[in-house]
């Protein structure tokens, strides 16, 4: 049989503010509540899994919720399948103009497989460019990435937001 020690009296009010200390962390916890929204319209992204993992996206459009289809948080996005390669001076603009092009993808991707960066863009083209209802119809589809590509090669060759347009090294 052990016989316990009887405690201090400093020992105990250490351990009861111990105890009072985790309970009032745990009761501000409140796992019901959603996540702070942390994607919003214009944020920049890299997609971490899937066909197009590595690739930087910009937030068009965030689900928090989720949908009936999607049941999850996830975010409507746009981005760049493939990089503009490297311009030298010495190239003339033809050779200029096909080494600037931009291949969009347009995609809806799960909060869990983005990775939010400290980058924002400006979505003055982009907003109306996609909707939900867009990946229903082909030619929605087509036609929403023929916009996003204008508005990225545009801001391309403006020079503005230079990381996005570079290619993740890893």
């Amino acid at each position: 049989m052990h016989l316990s020690t009887p405690k201090s009296a400093s020992a105990q009010r250490v351990s009861s503010l111990k105890c009072t200390a985790k309970a009032l962390l745990l009761s501000s916890l409140n796992f019901a509540d959603p996540v702070e929204v942390i994607y919003k319209p214009g944020k920049v992204a890299v997609v971490l899994s899937g066909r197009q993992a590595g690739k930087k996206v910009v937030v068009i459009q965030q689900r928090d919720e989720g949908t009936k289809e999607r049941p999850y948080p996830h975010a409507i996005v746009a981005g760049i399948e493939r990089y503009p390669l490297k311009v030298t001076k010495s190239m003339g603009k033809k050779k200029v103009a096909k080494r600037s092009k931009v291949k969009p993808f347009i995609k809806v991707v799960n909060y869990a497989h983005l990775l939010p960066t400290r980058y924002v863009l400006e979505l003055e083209g982009l907003k109306g460019a996609v909707a939900a209802d867009t990946f229903k119809e082909p030619t929605q589809r087509e036609d929403a990435k023929k916009s996003i590509k204008k508005a990225f090669e545009e801001r391309y060759a403006k020079g503005t937001n230079r990381w996005f347009f570079t290619k993740l090294r890893f």
